[in-house]
C-alpha cells in the first residue's frame, strides 16, 4: 500500500507502477523480425519514476527491454544449455527466495544461477540473500531464462548453473 501512495504522490497513475510485489501472469512474447537495435548500456527509462533495468509494467505486464530478437549478439552462447535445462519450475505460481550469492553466481532451493554479463549492471540493487524472484523461460535468446525481480519489477537474463 505505501508504494501505491508513494507512487500516486509521484504522479504516477496505477497504470504506470513496477514492482512492489507484481508478478506478470506470462514472461515476455518473442520478438518477430529483427527487435530494436542493440545499444550498450541502454536505459529502459521509459517513464518517469521507471528504473533504468528492464522492467515490467504491472497494468499489462509489458516486458520493456525484451525488444532486440533472437539476433541480439549479447546473448548469443556457443553452447546453449550447458550445466542443463531449469528442473524447476517456471512462472507466476513459483516464487523463488535468493539466499545468497551474487550475480556471477546465485542460488535458490539448490539451484545455482548466474547473470548474463550484460545484464550485470541492471541487478545492482537486488538483495542476494532475500529478494524472491521468479523465472521465465526466454522465448528469444536460446539457453537463457529470465530472472524476474518481485520487488523491484526489474529482470535480467541468467543461465543455469546445475543444482547442488
Amino acid at each position: 500500500m505505501l508504494l501505491a501512495c508513494s507512487a500516486f504522490a509521484l504522479g504516477m497513475g496505477r497504470d504506470e507502477q513496477v514492482g512492489g510485489g507484481h508478478i506478470p501472469a506470462h514472461g515476455p512474447a518473442p520478438v518477430h523480425g529483427k527487435g530494436k537495435p542493440v545499444v550498450e548500456n541502454r536505459s529502459y527509462n521509459d517513464r518517469a519514476g521507471h528504473p533504468a533495468a528492464p522492467h515490467v509494467h504491472a497494468s499489462n505486464d509489458k516486458w520493456v527491454g525484451h525488444d532486440t530478437g533472437r539476433n541480439d549478439p549479447r546473448y548469443h552462447l556457443d553452447h546453449p544449455w550447458e550445466h542443463g535445462h531449469f528442473p524447476g519450475q517456471f512462472g507466476p505460481t513459483h516464487v523463488f527466495r535468493l539466499v545468497g550469492g551474487g550475480p556471477s553466481r546465485f542460488w535458490f532451493g539448490g539451484f545455482f544461477f548466474s547473470v548474463a554479463p550484460p545484464d550485470i549492471g541492471y541487478c545492482g540493487d537486488w538483495l542476494w540473500d532475500s529478494d524472491q524472484i521468479v523465472i521465465y523461460d526466454d522465448p528469444d535468446h536460446v539457453g537463457w531464462y529470465l530472472a524476474y525481480n518481485v520487488r523491484l519489477g526489474t529482470y535480467v537474463h541468467v543461465m543455469y548453473l546445475g543444482n547442488g
